[in-house]
C-alpha cells in the first residue's frame, strides 16, 4: 500500500532521483524553460519553488543552503540569486508554470510538457 507516500519514485533510487531534480533544476535557472515529462514537471514545481525561496533571502547562510542543494553549481547558484530572485520579489509563491504539450514522446508515448518560469530575464 502507498500510506503516506508523498513523493514518485520514478524507479529510480534515492541518489538518482535527486540527481535528476537536480540536473532538471540547473537547466531550467540557466534556460528559463525545459521540455520534460509531465510527470516529472510536477514533481519538479516543489524543488525550484523552495530554491527561489530561498533565494529570495539575499543571506550567507542561504547562500550556501542553496549551494548544497545545487551540488555546488555556482554559476546557477549565483544565476538564481542576482538575477530571478529579484523579478520575483513581490512573489509569495507560484513562481513556474506547467504548459502541457499536444505531443507525445515517441518511444514510451509519455506526455510531454513545458516547465517555465512566470517572469525570466529576457537574454541579450
Amino acid at each position: 500500500m502507498r500510506h503516506r507516500v508523498k513523493t514518485k519514485s520514478f524507479h529510480r533510487p534515492k541518489e538518482q532521483r535527486e540527481a535528476l531534480f537536480i540536473n532538471l533544476a540547473v537547466a531550467l535557472i540557466e534556460n528559463g524553460r525545459i521540455e520534460t515529462t509531465l510527470p516529472k514537471a510536477k514533481a519538479l514545481r516543489p524543488f525550484v519553488e523552495k530554491l527561489v525561496t530561498l533565494a529570495k533571502k539575499e543571506t550567507v547562510a542561504a547562500r550556501r543552503i542553496l549551494n548544497s542543494r545545487l551540488r555546488n553549481n555556482t554559476k546557477a547558484a549565483t544565476k538564481l540569486f542576482k538575477e530571478i530572485a529579484p523579478l520575483m520579489k513581490e512573489r509569495n509563491g507560484g513562481y513556474t508554470r506547467i504548459y502541457k504539450l499536444d505531443k507525445r514522446r515517441r518511444g514510451d508515448d509519455a506526455q510531454m510538457a513545458i516547465i517555465e518560469f512566470v517572469e525570466y530575464p529576457e537574454k541579450d
